[in-house]
């Protein structure tokens, strides 16, 4: 492979490289050169430590990192007789974080990615985003740190990836409107009867992406395009009324961009999130990537549907969310959490996640805003607590 099209030699650190984000940053990187073209200061990962033990020699990661304490020994048993730097836990993660780098890849699922990610804008790195925590819990705080610390802010969600590629930065003030599809997930046709009986197992089959279970799960409840609608609020600056969903079952077409000229500019690509990554990694050029081209001839048609909110509380919710600011994001995601997990573990129905939500942030509507870090994690562990006893009453 020429190198030709590859960006220029990076230090790359990848928080979460054993997960689908950053096993895909791994493989978009060796195709562009691997240690050749990158340097990886640091790599961090969670339970699978052979497998991060085994990224860690293949990059020659200059510190591993396991976000489980307990796993230290393990790591370092893994690495033995490398001259890699062993860690554990959270403030391992920090120092992870913190390490001289180019580039982020926030990759880490959930609260926990949230102070890691904010260690490294505070150092000045371009943060690739795949944690939608950061902006959905603490995004107005998580703004204000990246301004500070001067860093770019390089989305890797396919739905704001394709807003960032299509959003033309000197017509900001022409922007009417974003526009995130949605594929509606395996219930898109589905009644509220029928959505009122699924369970974990087919809410966990995605039609159109290869996910994890919770993902899938959030994908199929579209919490995860609320969550998406509140991290595009921050991320492009937008009002809330100035963000829609439409269903996109192909998932070819990744977002949209409406100008007050009335064109509408989109991002089209197969499903692959190596696209997005491999855009955020070689910004502002373009790579030469590994991916499936569409043949539109093929593909023959593009089907578009307006979002059936009734059957999908989870949008009103976020535009909710989004109109009372402050904490009402953190508290969203952190009900949303407990009541997944409540959710696969039998406890509750599929359509009983967003009625516990809706109760949550009604709850802790109290005009409190995210001043610090420790304000988000306060809220986020008092949404999950009132969840989690509202849950038990109603058992």
């Amino acid at each position: 492979m020429s190198n030709a099209t590859a960006p220029q030699r990076r230090r790359i650190t990848i928080l979460g490289s054993t997960g689908s984000i950053g096993c895909n940053t791994l493989d978009v990187m060796a195709h562009l050169g691997g240690s050749t073209t990158f340097e990886v200061p640091a790599i961090t990962g969670m339970g699978n430590i052979e497998l991060l033990a085994e990224q860690a020699r293949a990059t020659g990661a200059g510190f591993a990192v396991t976000a489980d304490e307990r796993r230290y020994n393990d790591l370092k048993s893994a690495l033995s007789g490398s001259s890699i730097e062993i860690g554990a836990g959270p403030s391992a993660l920090i120092e992870a974080a913190e390490r001289d780098t180019d580039l982020l890849m926030a990759g880490i699922v959930g609260i926990a990615g949230l102070a890691p990610t904010l260690a490294a804008v505070a150092k000045g790195a371009d943060i690739a985003l795949a944690n939608k925590e950061c902006l959905v819990s603490a995004g107005d705080l998580f703004g204000a740190a990246m301004a500070r610390g001067g860093g770019k802010l390089l989305p890797v969600d396919s739905e704001h990836n394709a807003i960032f590629q299509v959003l033309d930065q000197h017509q900001r003030h022409a922007v009417e409107r974003i526009i995130l599809t949605a594929s509606g997930g395996p219930f898109r046709n589905h009644t509220r009867e029928q959505m009122a009986r699924v369970t974990p197992e087919s809410a966990a089959d995605h039609p159109n992406w290869s996910m994890g279970l919770k993902i899938s799960i959030d994908s199929a409840s579209m919490f995860n395009k609320a969550l998406e609608m509140i991290e595009a609020r921050h991320l492009f600056n937008m009002r809330p009324e100035q963000i829609e969903v439409i269903v996109h079952p192909q998932s070819v077409v990744h977002s949209m961009v409406g100008y007050s000229d009335g064109s509408v500019l989109a991002q089209l690509g197969a499903p692959d999130m190596r696209t997005a990554i491999g855009y955020a990694i070689s910004h502002p050029r373009r790579a030469s990537l590994p991916v499936e081209r569409l043949d539109l001839a093929k593909l023959a048609r593009l089907d578009f549907i307006a979002p059936d909110e009734t059957r999908f509380p989870a949008l009103a919710l976020a535009r909710i969310a989004m109109q009372r600011g402050g904490l009402q994001g953190a508290a969203l995601n952190g009900a949303k959490e407990a009541a997944l997990d409540a959710f696969i573990s039998g406890h509750i129905g599929f359509l009983d996640m967003a009625d516990v939500v809706a109760r949550v942030m009604d709850q802790l509507d109290d005009g409190r805003g995210a001043n610090s870090i420790e304000d988000v994690y306060a809220a986020d562990s008092e949404a999950r607590q009132i969840a989690a006893s509202m849950m038990r009453k109603s058992a």
